[in-house]
């Protein structure tokens, strides 16, 4: 464990300096229940959120830019390899060589899920090898994830207190909420003005 977060530090210094882009990947779900979180209420007063028939669930599987914080989901029914590989191709739409487009190497951090490893994923992967490299957590480390954070903040602030009428309506949230987050977590350009002499 301590070899692994040792390489993500060193994996971090190269992103730091232009290197490379490295993203942390993993999945999640929502609910159409509603996510409850912290909330403040009168004294007495209980917080009643409606929660009628029988919860339904979304799939999120994302991968944060550790640089730009800004977050790129695949929402689906399930999660399954399929599901991973269509995230895989979103990644080729933002990170993957283009013509006319200046290509750094990509670090995508990933656990050893099923999902990751199936022969389909693998497969994808070993596709995308030439600018693509996948440098595995152990299992059951979810402190060395970054996005594990994201997926608590999306849940938290943007999805709790909700009830969503049917997974359409829970998927285009969680979307307005990625579109939100990402607003937030933009790097604004004049947060280091420069003086000139």
């Amino acid at each position: 464990m301590e070899r692994v977060g040792l390489r993500l530090q060193l994996r971090k210094q190269q992103a730091a300096a232009g290197d490379i882009v490295l993203l942390y990947g993993d999945e999640s779900e929502a609910l159409t229940h509603p996510y409850l979180a912290r909330v403040w209420a009168k004294s007495g007063a209980d917080l009643r959120v409606p929660a009628p028939g029988q919860a339904r669930k979304v799939a999120m599987l994302g991968s944060i830019d550790y640089l730009s914080r800004q977050l790129i989901v695949h929402t689906s029914p399930t999660k399954r390899s399929s599901d991973f590989i269509a995230h895989l191709e979103q990644l080729d739409h933002r990170h993957g060589p283009q013509p006319g487009r200046p290509a750094k190497p990509v670090v995508l951090v990933e656990d050893n899920g099923p999902i990751h490893t199936s022969k389909a994923s693998r497969t994808a992967l070993a596709a995308r090898a030439h600018w693509l490299t996948v440098e595995w957590l152990p299992k059951y480390a979810p402190e060395l994830n970054d996005i594990e954070l994201v997926w608590r903040d999306l849940k938290a602030h943007h999805l709790a207190h909700q009830t969503f009428t049917d997974t359409a309506a829970l998927d285009k949230a969680i979307h307005a909420a990625v579109t939100d987050l990402n607003r937030e977590r933009m790097v604004d350009p004049l947060a280091k003005p420069r003086i000139s002499a």
